[in-house]
């Protein structure tokens, strides 16, 4: 009778537990990441930096792609110049189309500001850019002026290309320029899945 029991009751755990039984797995947690730091020094862009001002107004700024679903969360902008009407814009390069254009009153020159922005969806593997329309900027470059070579990864952004155009137009920049970036203009990035 005992052997009864036993058997009945193994028989039984393995036929009553279920799947609502089983542990949720926890979700996933992301962390938002900002890609210049480890742009600068794959670059080795940080070697050398000049302030320019007022020597004319251009639209530049990097093409990147998001290697994974997510989200712009944030802006981040440094410049040697206050500027109240800094213009930024974030592009579909497939179709040159702007996706989302923020005017950023910059009060503080010399100081990383934070923008906080509605955030802006990416599609995983799909090309944007992202640009400022300025006459101040940091320039940087190497000590020996090379070339740098891309794509530059920097966590879940692919950085292509650094691009420019002459104007206070909003034009997608067309000018490739592999020695040197002008800046700082990035942006933090939160993966969604």
């Amino acid at each position: 009778m005992k052997k009864t029991i036993v058997i009945f009751a193994i028989i039984f755990s393995l036929f009553s537990c279920s799947k609502d039984d089983e542990p949720t797995p926890a979700p996933k947690i992301y962390f938002e990441e900002n890609f210049l730091n480890d742009y600068l020094n794959s670059s080795n862009f940080y070697q050398e930096t000049k302030l320019y001002k007022s020597i004319g107004t251009y639209e530049f700024g990097l093409f990147f792609t998001s290697l994974v679903k997510g989200k712009i969360t944030s802006l981040y902008i440094k410049i040697p110049d206050a500027n109240s009407s800094l213009r930024v814009t974030i592009w579909d390069v497939s179709n040159n189309s702007i996706v989302r254009t923020e005017i950023i009153n910059v009060l503080n020159p010399n100081i990383a500001n934070t923008i906080n922005i509605d955030d802006v969806e990416l599609t995983k593997d799909k090309e944007y850019a992202i640009t400022m329309n300025s006459s101040v900027w940091y320039w940087r470059s190497k000590t020996d002026d090379s070339s740098v070579s891309y794509p530059i990864i920097s966590g879940n952004i692919k950085i292509n290309a650094y691009k420019w155009i002459s104007g206070a137009t909003q034009v997608l920049p067309t000018t490739i320029n592999n020695t040197y970036y002008a800046g700082d203009l990035s942006f933090n990035f939160l993966q969604t899945e």
